[in-house]
């Protein structure tokens, strides 16, 4: 689950993590009205969407302007950013060309800032500890950093047995060039987001930039991501979803309990388990072909969850063609098949379907299918189903 900037700015300053005083707004008066409160000469106004290069983006409405992160001087100056913000589709090299509308803006202080720098902690799944990276090259995409300049990146793992200490604090203080009284600030910032990755459980806590401001260390962005499994004993981080943030299907997904992401393709692709979705996207590509989808349905899913499933992959206009690939255990093929028999009913198939069904009542899935009327395609194994369904596909294509 992501968050925006301004609540996990909220979240690591009750960990101690410094940061800019800022205040969120959900209007373009609310945003003059926050600025007032804030006493500086200098305030930056943030749109607030699920997706990073917001400064560095265009609006629809005016591709040649500024970007979603403005410098303001006034009062004046606050409100005409604002409303060429709010409600407005922000484009960014991460939200795609059809970008995400503006409903949130963040009014921020413009500190001081000497001098700008990268962190962030994540899960290292190699070493099973949580490891901070940071680099003196802040500001920049660390994707970029890391291949042009690795040795810039410094990363430091704390065992989770033990926890983060001041020696570990103090490296990574010390190899971004502090000293004196900024290395005591930055152990303080380190422990307050080493603290606050742990206890919310997040999945990855970015600071891009962190900035120095005089000899404190403070947060200017943050990024937060938190583990789905763990949301239910992290009911005031639930509560900052916001839902009109995310993919509609998704949301539907997520509600029934099933793992579903978009993608650019147009074959649609259904299968119980994450391992075998990956397969099947990855052999349908073998075959010439473009997934369109992710889903999962797990292993104990019902014959109801299995037709909101395929119904979210039939409302994607882009589809063309649909792979439904099961290879039954906890997750019998009988049941499968009843669900694509009930969504049928509710929704008309006007494009190619292949199925393969392996495992455990097979048969009685086979047959059910087979006695439904539906214009299915079969298949005995995973390879055949990936190549009937590109053909299928292009076939339909080709004929419409």
């Amino acid at each position: 689950m992501n968050i925006h900037e301004y609540q996990a700015k909220e979240l690591l300053k009750k960990h101690g993590v410094a940061v800019p005083m800022g205040i969120a707004a959900m209007s373009v008066d609310e945003a003059v009205e926050a600025a007032r409160s804030i006493e500086t000469d200098l305030y930056i106004v943030k749109a607030q969407i699920h997706a990073g290069g917001r400064g560095a983006g265009y609006f629809t409405d005016n591709p040649d302007g500024k970007g979603g992160v403005r410098l303001c001087r006034t009062l004046d100056d606050v409100r005409a950013a604002a409303e060429a913000m709010m409600g407005k589709v922000l484009v960014t090299k991460q939200t795609g060309p059809e970008g995400k509308q503006v409903q949130r803006l963040y009014i921020t202080d413009g500190v001081d800032i000497e001098k700008e720098y990268y962190c962030s902690v994540v899960l290292d799944r190699a070493t099973s500890r949580i490891t901070f990276m940071v680099s003196t090259e802040g500001g920049m995409d660390i994707e970029e950093v890391a291949e042009k300049s690795p040795e810039k990146i410094t990363k430091v793992s704390v065992d989770p047995v033990t926890g983060v200490s001041g020696f570990h604090c103090r490296k990574l203080a010390f190899e971004l060039g502090f000293k004196g009284a900024q290395v005591k600030s930055a152990v303080k910032f380190f422990t307050g987001l080493y603290n606050a990755f742990v206890s919310l459980d997040a999945t990855i806590l970015e600071i891009n930039p962190m900035v120095l401001v005089g000899d404190e260390v403070m947060a200017l962005d943050a990024k937060m991501n938190f583990d789905p499994n763990a949301l239910y004993r992290q009911k005031d981080v639930f509560a900052m979803r916001d839902e009109s943030e995310e993919d509609k299907n998704e949301k539907i997904a997520s509600d029934n309990e099933l793992s579903y992401v978009r993608l650019d393709g147009d074959i649609g692709c259904m299968v119980n388990g994450a391992g075998l979705a990956m397969a099947t996207m990855d052999i349908i590509k073998l075959h010439g072909g473009e997934p369109a989808n992710f889903l999962d349905v797990g292993g104990g899913a019902t014959a109801e969850r299995v037709a909101t499933a395929f119904k979210i992959i039939l409302s994607d206009p882009n589809v063309k063609g649909i792979l439904v690939n099961i290879f039954g255990g906890i997750m019998k093929c009988d049941i499968i098949a009843q669900g694509i028999i009930v969504a049928a009913k509710e929704v008309s198939i006007s494009v190619p379907l292949v199925v393969r069904l392996e495992g455990t009542n097979v048969e009685k899935g086979k047959a059910l299918l087979e006695g439904s009327g539906l214009p299915i395609i079969s298949a005995d194994n995973l390879g055949e189903a990936a190549q009937k369904v590109v053909e299928a596909t292009k076939k339909a294509q080709e004929a419409a």
